[in-house]
C-alpha cells in the first residue's frame, strides 16, 4: 500500500461542490480584487480567532513582514525568533532591514524556551516572534509577560497552529499584531497563496490594510511606500468555505496524532514532542526524534509510506544568513532537531488502518 505524505483528495471532496457553487458566484460577481468575499472571510477569521481584525494578504511570509513594518521594526533593531523555524520567519526580519536574534526551542517541545528569550535581550531588541512549531501553542504566557516587562512587541507566527490554543486561548490573538499562512496543505489551506494578519488594534489593521494595497486607503493616493500584498478574492471566498470544516479537520488530526503517541511510546530509539502546561496543538505535522532518522525514513519509503524533513538545515546554518557569522555549533538544539526529526503523514481522510500500518512499519525497524 502507497500511503502519501500528504493528500488533498479527502479534503478536496468535501468541499468540492460548495467551492465550484461558490466560483461561479464569484465569477458572476465581477469583483475580482478586494471585494465582498474578502471582507467576509476577515470578519469571520477574526471571529474565530478571537479578535477585533483580520486583513487578508498574498503570503504567510508577507503577512509576518507587513506586521513588522507596521510596527516600524527597521534598519538597528532585532527581533528574537526561534532558531528552529522555518526561513520564512526569518525573512521577514530581514526584509525591513532589522536583525534576527536566534534563540533555542526546549528539546522537549520543539518550542522556544522563554526562559533563554530573557538572556537574548538587548538594549535593540523591539520584538519577539514566537511560532507555534508543528501546529502546538508556545508557552504564551510566559512570553507575554517578558515582552510585557521589557516593553517589547509580540509578533505571533501562526502559520502552523490555526486553531490552537494556550490555556483556552487560541493563538493568533495573543501578540499585537499576529500572521498566518493559508498555504494549500496548512490546517486552514487555500487553493493557493494566502495568509493574513490578526489584530486588536484598529490602528495596525488599518495601517496594514494600506500596506497591502500599494500604501493607500484612497485610490491614487499613496501616503506611504507600500506593496501590492493584497489577499486574492477567489482564495478568500475559498477560506471562507474551508473554514467550516476546519475544527473536524482539526479533530481528525488530533485523532491520528493520538493513535501515533499511545502506540509509538514503547518504540526504543524514539522520541515523541511534549505538549507544554496549558497548550493544545492541532498537529499540523505530526514529528518524532530518532537518532536512526535516515535509516527509518529509507525503510518507510521502501514500504510505500512518505515522509518529510521539517527542517533539514536550520536558518543559521542557511547560506543566506552567511553574513551572520555562525557555524555549526552555534545552536545545538537546533542542529540536534535537525539531525534527528522526521515528519510521519497526518492529513484529514487518513485513515486509522493506514495508521496502523505506518505504526507497525515503524516498529519492525526498531526490532530488526
Amino acid at each position: 500500500m502507497q500511503i502519501p505524505f500528504f493528500s488533498f483528495d479527502n479534503r478536496n471532496e468535501q468541499v468540492r461542490n460548495a467551492t465550484l457553487a461558490r466560483f461561479k458566484e464569484f465569477f458572476d460577481s465581477k469583483y475580482y480584487v478586494n471585494g465582498p468575499f474578502t471582507k467576509k472571510f476577515e470578519e469571520r477569521f477574526a471571529k474565530y480567532i478571537g479578535v477585533q481584525h483580520t486583513v487578508g494578504v498574498s503570503t504567510g511570509l508577507d503577512a509576518l513582514h507587513l506586521a513588522l513594518r507596521a510596527l516600524d521594526i527597521g534598519p538597528g533593531d532585532e527581533v528574537i525568533v526561534p532558531s528552529n523555524t522555518y526561513i520564512a520567519s526569518v525573512l521577514s526580519i530581514s526584509y525591513t532591514g532589522a536583525t534576527p536574534v536566534f534563540v533555542e526551542p526546549r528539546l522537549e517541545t520543539a518550542n522556544i524556551n522563554p526562559q533563554l528569550i530573557l538572556k537574548a535581550i538587548t538594549s535593540r531588541t523591539k520584538a519577539i516572534m514566537p511560532v507555534h512549531l508543528y501546529g502546538q501553542a508556545c508557552e504564551m504566557k510566559a512570553i507575554m509577560e517578558i515582552a510585557e516587562n521589557n516593553n517589547l512587541f509580540l509578533v505571533e507566527d501562526n502559520a502552523q497552529a490555526q486553531g490552537a490554543e494556550c490555556y483556552g486561548k487560541k493563538t493568533g490573538s495573543f501578540g499585537h499584531i499576529n500572521a498566518t499562512s493559508f498555504y494549500p496543505t496548512k490546517n486552514l489551506g487555500a487553493l493557493g497563496e494566502a495568509g493574513a494578519i490578526t489584530t486588536n488594534t484598529e490602528e495596525y489593521a488599518q495601517a496594514i490594510a494600506s500596506l497591502r494595497n500599494y500604501g493607500s486607503t484612497k485610490r491614487y493616493y499613496n501616503d506611504e511606500i507600500g506593496y501590492n500584498n493584497r489577499i486574492d478574492e477567489f482564495e478568500a471566498a475559498f477560506l471562507d468555505i474551508a473554514l467550516n470544516n476546519l475544527e473536524d479537520w482539526n479533530q481528525e488530526r488530533n485523532n491520528i496524532a493520538n493513535l501515533y503517541r499511545e502506540e509509538l511510546k514503547i518504540a526504543n530509539g524514539i522520541e515523541l514532542f511534549e505538549l507544554a502546561e496549558g497548550s493544545t496543538s492541532v498537529h499540523h505535522l505530526f514529528v518524532i526524534r530518532t537518532p536512526y532518522r535516515d535509516q527509518l525514513r529509507s525503510h518507510l519509503e521502501r514500504e510505500g509510506v512518505g515522509t518529510q524533513i521539517h527542517y533539514p538545515i536550520p536558518p543559521h546554518l542557511q547560506k543566506a544568513y552567511n553574513h551572520l557569522g555562525y557555524k555549526k555549533g552555534s545552536f545545538p538544539i537546533a542542529e540536534e532537531l535537525a539531525n534527528t526529526i522526521l515528519s510521519l503523514p497526518i492529513w484529514p481522510g487518513l485513515k486509522k488502518e493506514q495508521v496502523q500500518i505506518i505504526i507497525k512499519t515503524i516498529l519492525e525497524f526498531e526490532k530488526a
